[in-house]
């Protein structure tokens, strides 16, 4: 009953903090001019997806003047469309590191203010949707550090949020080095919708912080296709552009 209490104090504080000190670069902690920002140094070591890449998966398209790539046209997505900031290099990781575990809140308003360019061509029936946790990590963490950038990318983007619409009712083991076929396997039936008439017609957007195999967004867009959602697409802080990443 302590931990449940102190929790949210802690986070409270931390939150505090981090509004009240000057501000600091989100990759190395050197005071800057601007909250939420990255100084000189960190800001060139970081690679900018953006909106660029396969018009599907968001992939770099080197040398080629396709606008989707040959994987996604063999193989099309769940997702209707994917997009990242950055891809998951030292420094974006080491961000969504300190937020998931080091519980520095503030650093969801620094992913959702490089996330929001993002944006696609909605229309009116467009809501935004924070990959779930599993009930018991969610209480272990005491936040979903998806859910708080959804909230950041909600006011900014002035769309509404279904926090609660889509449920993980299995809890899965850590993907990590688990190949796609297992990565799958693990979290086939891992989400379920509370309210089935949720989504129905509506293109969700679904935000995370990372991306690795795309295992876990994929068994999300199933749920909400069953349910009837139009159209899914995903984004993200950061996301693995090569294999080599998956190992981090």
């Amino acid at each position: 009953m302590a931990s449940a209490i102190v929790r949210p104090l802690w986070g409270l504080c931390n939150l505090l903090l981090d509004f009240a000190l000057p501000p600091s670069c989100a990759g190395c902690g050197e005071i800057i001019d601007e909250v939420g920002a990255f100084c000189p140094e960190c800001w060139r070591k970081l690679e900018w997806l953006g909106n660029s890449g396969c018009q599907r998966c968001g992939l770099p398209l080197a040398g080629t003047e396709a606008e989707v790539c040959g994987r996604c046209l063999a193989a099309p997505p769940k997702l209707d469309r994917i997009r990242a900031a950055v891809a998951y290099e030292e420094i974006p990781r080491s961000v969504a590191l300190r937020l998931k575990y080091g519980r520095k809140v503030a650093l969801a308003r620094t992913m959702a203010r490089y996330m929001a360019p993002l944006k696609g061509e909605w229309g009116d029936k467009t809501i935004i949707m924070p990959v779930p946790l599993h009930r018991w990590r969610l209480w272990r963490r005491g936040f979903n550090q998806s859910a708080l950038v959804a909230s950041e990318l909600s006011r900014q983007w002035a769309l509404p949020v279904a926090r609660h619409a889509l449920r993980r009712v299995k809890q899965t083991k850590p993907l990590k080095g688990l190949n796609h076929s297992q990565r799958r396997k693990a979290v086939a039936g891992a989400f379920t919708m509370r309210d089935p008439f949720a989504v129905k017609d509506k293109i969700v957007v679904l935000i995370d912080d990372v991306l690795t195999s795309g295992s876990t967004a994929e068994a999300c867009a199933r749920s909400l296709r069953k349910a009837g959602a139009s159209r899914v697409e995903l984004i993200c802080w950061a996301r693995v552009v090569r294999p080599s990443q998956l190992m981090r």
